[in-house]
């Protein structure tokens, strides 16, 4: 089958619309699994072990299982226990629950390799938990995390396809629905994979200064 440029640029539109679902999940499914790793990441340093063990457990358990199982599970059983959710919604939670216990690693690791004399010190001063966290822990932890969550990041968004196993309408849908419909195979996804090529080398450049920058704050 030979290349028709116009019909490729006649579908470009229609993958451009897939191309910002897919960008929109990805960057909410990263806020959703920042911000959840870092309270799986606190809840396993709780002094209370039935709290600590058993958010092991769940992060363990999420992270051993397919996202696309997850997925599926989110979409479509759990309207039959009486939660039904938007396919884009569904999709955000599943892949922020899915790399939150990526994250809840990644913050492990950056909370461990602050010097005890920094917990001791705060302790000393009278902070408070909250402000030992907030002003003392997490600004000399997170900054080294830098580039493990940004490679997590890209991640997260080449697998964004499986998005089209629950009908959100991201990019790789897209070009399905319009690969089905035209017979035509060669130019939706080709445009697909150019797509995220472009998307992957700018991010790795961006990783490559991300560890650079960062990289020497941990050493």
């Amino acid at each position: 089958m030979e290349w028709d440029w116009n019909f490729a640029w006649s579908i470009m539109p229609t993958l451009l619309a897939g191309f910002r679902i897919t960008l929109v999940a990805t960057a909410l499914g990263a806020i959703v699994a920042a911000v959840l790793g870092l309270v799986f990441a606190i809840l396993r340093r709780s002094p209370n072990r039935l709290v600590a063990r058993g958010t092991g457990f769940v992060v363990e358990f999420i992270r051993g299982t397919p996202l696309l199982v997850q997925l599926y599970f989110i979409f479509y059983v759990l309207p039959d226990l009486g939660l039904r959710l938007p396919a884009l919604t569904a999709g955000v939670i599943g892949m922020g629950l899915h790399y939150a216990t990526y994250a809840a690693e990644v913050y492990r690791g950056g909370i461990e390799a602050v010097p005890r004399g920094q917990w001791e010190a705060a302790k000393a001063t009278n902070l408070t938990t909250r402000q030992t966290w907030l002003h003392v822990v997490l600004p000399q932890a997170v900054p080294p995390m830098i580039p493990a969550m940004a490679n997590y990041l890209l991640a997260m968004f080449k697998e964004t396809p499986l998005l089209s196993a629950i009908t959100v309408l991201e990019l790789m849908n897209q070009a399905k629905s319009v690969a089905n419909s035209s017979y035509r195979y060669v130019e939706p996804m080709t445009l697909v994979g150019v797509m995220f090529l472009v998307v992957s080398l700018i991010s790795v450049v961006a990783l490559r200064w991300l560890e650079r920058r960062y990289g020497r704050i941990s050493r």
